[in-house]
């Protein structure tokens, strides 16, 4: 087994465009990107963990080589949101003379979606300045949230949901890397606590690796704090067949045994929702009571508080029909 303190997610994090898996049309761009040296700025869209920031790296380390560091800055603005970063950090390293053979320096912005309003406008002001020397990357998980200025400047490449199989190759990469033992069913409870991002995959194999080589389903679960999609079920069916106080004991269990979030609690009610064998039109009232009850807490509510309230209703609305 690796030292402990040795980071898996660099330790499997592709270092050329080549290895990045399930992006295949924009890896072949920013592949034609670095032949040509000439590229516009970006925003790279998507979920989290798909590769935004992989990619980002990999086209750097590619065009720049042993220079990398002197032509290429990565920055997370969700750390470093305000205007003074862009005022001072972004500013000073693109006013720099580039140093790449004559390819122009990238700065890297990750998680660009957290900028304040007036970072970005004052970002916009430096991209349009420094267009000569500087290009610029955004990775965001909304684009809508960058002003439309900044994406007007730039090329949107949308990186796509990973699939179940490359989910399920990327986890047995790992697994024969570091000489674990897991069955089908740790594998497809890895990539239900994923939800599609490979940081998580990595970190929670990670986690239950560090306990025992031999990983099974219940201790991804127990890893990752989330509950199995029989228990929410049982808690759903429990309430939508009018028995509060049954569906009211699983979701002390989700609380207590998990000690998962309400929040936590409400994604994994629409994931399971959407696959209940119920009556189309109740299925369709579930999912909007599920959306209502997560506003509520998002804003501040209570959370065992309005779960409760939400099994409530759900409990009435069966007896009604």
């Amino acid at each position: 087994m690796e030292l402990l303190d040795q980071q898996w997610t660099e330790k499997y994090r592709p270092g050329k465009l080549d290895d990045i898996i399930g992006q295949e049309a924009i890896v072949g761009r920013l592949k034609a990107f670095v032949k040509e040296k000439s590229f516009p700025s970006m925003i790279f869209s998507g979920p989290a963990g798909v590769g935004k920031t992989t990619s980002a790296v990999a086209m750097a380390k590619e065009l720049y080589g042993d220079v990398l560091n002197q032509a290429f800055l990565e920055l997370n603005a969700s750390d470093q949101r305000g205007i003074d970063v862009i005022r001072g950090k972004v500013k000073e390293f693109a006013k720099t003379l580039p140093l790449s053979g004559g390819v122009v320096k990238i700065i890297f912005l990750d998680e660009a979606d957290s900028l304040t309003s007036e970072a970005q406008h004052a970002l916009r002001r430096t991209m349009e300045k420094y267009s000569a020397t500087t290009r610029f990357i955004l990775s965001a998980n909304y684009a809508s949230k960058i002003i439309e200025p900044i994406q007007s400047r730039c090329v949107v490449l949308r990186f796509k949901p990973l699939k179940e199989g490359e989910m399920r190759s990327y986890i047995e990469r790992i697994v024969k890397g570091e000489g674990l033992d897991i069955d089908d069913k740790g594998i497809d409870a890895l990539i239900y606590v994923s939800d599609g991002d490979l940081r998580k995959i990595t970190n929670t194999l990670h986690g239950a690796a560090i306990l025992n080589n031999v990983i099974t389903d219940k201790s991804i679960y127990d890893i990752a704090s989330k509950a199995r999609p029989k228990e929410v079920v049982a808690m759903l069916r429990y309430a939508l067949g009018g028995d509060f106080s049954k569906a009211r004991d699983e979701l002390n269990v989700l609380f207590l045994s998990y000690g998962m979030s309400g929040e936590d609690i409400l994604v994994q009610c629409n994931k399971e929702a959407l696959n209940l064998d119920v009556d189309e039109k109740l299925k369709l009232r579930l999912v909007s009571t599920i959306g209502d009850y997560n506003f509520r807490i998002v804003e501040g509510a209570n959370e065992k508080i309005q779960l409760e309230a939400m099994i409530a209703r759900l409990a009435l609305m069966e007896k009604g029909k």
